[in-house]
C-alpha cells in the first residue's frame, strides 16, 4: 500500500497539478474521486440509500466531484436529487453535469426527507466561513443531519480550512471522502469529518513530493518499523529499561509507564523512585526491579549502565531537586532516552540546556501542548496553533525528537522528518495517559534504536489501544486500566481489510450526541 501524506490545501493542490502535468487528465482525476466517493458511500449508508440521496453541488471541481456521483448512483438505481447551488464554473464540471443530466431524467427523484446528504459544495481550495447561497445550503445540510440523514462530505466538509482546521459555519458529516491524501485540517478538526476514508484517485507516485509533508503512520507502517520478537527471545533480547520517577505521592506514574512497557514486550523494567516508594512499587508490580533515586554521581553511573535505554520524568514531581537528578542521571548515562512529563518542566523556558546532556544520544522528548509550551516560551494557543510544525524548532535546538501529544499527535526529528499519528480517541484525555504512552514508548526505543520511529509507533500503538478499550466510541466509564488491558490487542498489527480504493480510513471520535 502507498504511504499516504497530510497536507495542507497547497500541498494537495501541488500533487494534483503534478500528476495532470504528468498526463493524468484532470477530467479523469474528477471521474475518480466522484467514482470512490459513490462507493464509500454504498458501503457506509447502503441501508439508508433507498430513502434517497440529496447532493448539494457547489460551482467549482467539488460540485463536478458530485455530478459524477450523481450520475453513478442514478445508473445504479438509487433515487438521486441534486441541488445545484452554483451553475458549473470549470469546463470538467460542466461535463459531468451533462453527462448526470442524461441519467437523472431517466431516474426517479427521491420523495420525502432523504436517507443520505452529500456535502460537494466547497473543496481545499475554499477559505473562510461559507458566504451567500453556499452557507444557506450549509445550514440545509445541517438541517438535515438532525433530521436524521447521513451526511457524507467529499474532500472536506464544506468551510473547512484544509490547512488550519478552521470551520466557521461548516455542516458535520458523519463520512468524509477525503481524495489522495489528508488534509491538515481533517486531523485538527476530527469532530466535524466523522469517520475519514481516503481514496485512491490515480495520483499514484506524485502524492510523494519533496515539500515536508508528514506521512500518516498506520498499522502496516508500525508492522514495519518494529522488530519481531523471535521464538528464541529472552528477558535480554526483549531488552530491559529503566523508568525515573515517582516522588512522593506520585508512585501511580511509574508504574503506569512500568505497566505500559511490559505490555508492550520488554523484558525487564527498573523503577528508580523516590525511597520511600521502593516498598509501594514492589508491592504493586513486583514483576519489576526497584532501587531508590542515585543519590551522587557512582550511584548514578551504575545506574546509567544497566540496560538499554531510560525513561525519565513520569511522577518526578517539580521540586527543588528535580532538575539536579534529571541532569545527574544524563550525564552518567549514554543510554537512548525519553523525557516526559516533570523532567521536561525541569527545563521551563531554558530547552537549549537539554542539547549539551542528551548528546548524540537517541532520545525523545513526550511533551503535551502546555509542557511544550512551557519549554518554548509560547503560550499553549501557539503550541496548537502550530501543531505541525512547531515541534522541529524544538528538536532542532535539543538534538531530541519530539512528540508533541494531541489531535494529532506529530513527532518530529532533527532533521526535519516527522510523522503524523491520528489514532486515539478521548479516552486518552485523562490523566496516567501521558505515563502510558511514555512506557510504551521506552520499550520501542531500546527495540527500535531510531527515536522518530519509536515515538511514531508508541503513539499509533497507545491510540489504538484506546479505540479498542472502546470500540462503540464510548469516552465515560472507560478507564486507563481499560487501555492499557487493550494493549495486548493493539499490538497484533492486523492486515488491513479496507476496500482495495481505500488508501486510509480513520474513525469518528467524540460522543456523537
Amino acid at each position: 500500500m502507498s504511504p499516504v501524506y497530510v497536507v495542507t490545501a497547497a500541498q494537495a493542490a501541488a500533487r494534483d497539478a503534478r500528476a495532470i502535468a504528468a498526463g493524468t487528465p484532470s477530467r479523469a482525476l474528477m471521474q475518480a474521486a466522484g467514482r470512490a466517493a459513490a462507493d464509500e458511500l454504498l458501503r457506509h449508508a447502503n441501508a439508508r440509500v433507498a430513502q434517497g440521496v440529496d447532493i448539494y453541488a457547489g460551482g467549482g471541481n467539488n460540485g463536478g466531484d458530485g455530478w459524477v456521483m450523481a450520475g453513478i448512483l442514478a445508473a445504479a438505481g438509487v433515487p438521486v436529487r441534486v441541488h445545484e447551488i452554483e451553475p458549473p464554473r470549470t469546463p470538467d464540471a460542466s461535463a459531468e453535469k451533462a453527462d448526470a443530466a442524461m441519467v437523472l431524467q431517466r431516474a426517479a427523484p427521491p420523495r420525502g426527507r432523504p436517507g443520505v446528504v452529500v456535502d460537494a459544495l466547497l473543496g481545499t481550495g475554499a477559505r473562510g466561513a461559507p458566504q451567500g447561497a453556499i452557507a444557506q445550503a450549509c445550514d440545509h445540510i445541517e438541517a438535515a443531519r438532525h433530521d436524521g440523514a447521513y451526511i457524507v462530505a467529499l474532500d472536506v466538509p464544506s468551510g473547512l480550512d484544509a490547512a488550519t482546521g478552521a470551520h466557521d459555519g461548516a455542516p458535520r458529516a458523519d463520512l468524509t471522502v477525503s481524495f489522495g491524501t489528508v488534509k491538515r485540517g481533517h486531523l485538527l478538526a476530527r469532530d466535524l469529518c466523522g469517520m475519514i476514508s481516503v481514496v485512491d484517485i490515480g495520483l499514484g507516485a506524485h502524492t510523494t513530493l519533496d515539500d515536508g509533508a508528514p506521512e500518516l503512520v498506520d498499522a502496516e507502517w508500525v508492522r514495519a518499523a518494529v522488530p519481531r520478537i523471535g521464538a528464541d527471545a529472552h528477558k535480554g533480547a526483549r531488552r530491559k529499561v529503566t523508568i525515573v520517577g515517582g516522588a512522593h505521592g506520585m508512585a501511580g506514574a511509574v508504574l503506569l509507564a512500568a505497566r505500559a512497557a511490559l505490555r508492550s514486550g520488554v523484558g525487564l523494567v527498573k523503577l528508580v523512585v523516590d525511597p520511600a516508594n521502593i516498598e509501594l512499587v514492589q508491592r504493586a508490580l513486583p514483576e519489576a526491579i526497584a532501587a531508590p533515586w542515585p543519590a551522587d554521581d557512582a550511584a548514578a553511573s551504575a545506574l546509567g549502565a544497566w540496560g538499554d535505554a531510560l525513561l525519565i520524568g513520569p511522577g518526578l514531581g517539580r521540586g527543588d531537586g528535580a532538575r539536579l537528578l534529571v541532569e545527574r542521571c544524563l550525564r552518567h548515562s549514554a543510554l537512548p532516552v525519553v523525557l516526559d512529563a516533570d523532567a521536561l518542566n525541569a527545563f521551563e523556558g531554558e530547552a537549549a540546556a537539554l542539547a549539551p546532556l542528551i548528546g548524540t544520544r537517541a532520545a525523545l522528548l513526550t511533551p503535551h501542548p502546555l509542557e511544550m509550551a512551557r519549554l518554548a516560551g509560547v503560550n499553549v494557543e501557539s503550541v496548537n496553533g502550530a501543531r505541525f510544525d512547531i515541534g522541529g524548532a524544538l528538536a532542532r535546538v535539543t538534538f531530541a525528537a519530539v512528540l508533541l501529544k494531541g489531535v494529532p499527535t506529530v513527532v518530529t526529528a532533527p532533521d526535519g522528518r516527522s510523522l503524523v499519528s491520528a489514532s486515539g480517541t478521548p479516552v486518552l484525555g485523562q490523566g496516567g495517559s501521558g505515563d502510558v504512552l511514555a512506557g510504551v514508548a521506552v520499550t520501542l526505543l531500546a527495540q527500535v534504536g531510531d527515536a522518530l520511529r519509536a515515538g511514531a509507533a508508541a503513539a499509533w500503538v497507545h491510540g489504538r489501544a484506546a479505540e479498542l478499550a472502546a470500540p462503540d466510541g464510548e469516552i465515560r466509564g472507560v478507564t486507563l486500566d481499560d487501555v492499557l488491558h487493550a494493549l495486548r490487542d493493539a499490538w497484533k498489527l492486523e492486515e488491513s481489510s479496507r476496500a482495495p480504493h481505500v488508501l486510509a480510513a480513520l474513525g469518528a471520535v467524540g460522543e456523537r450526541w
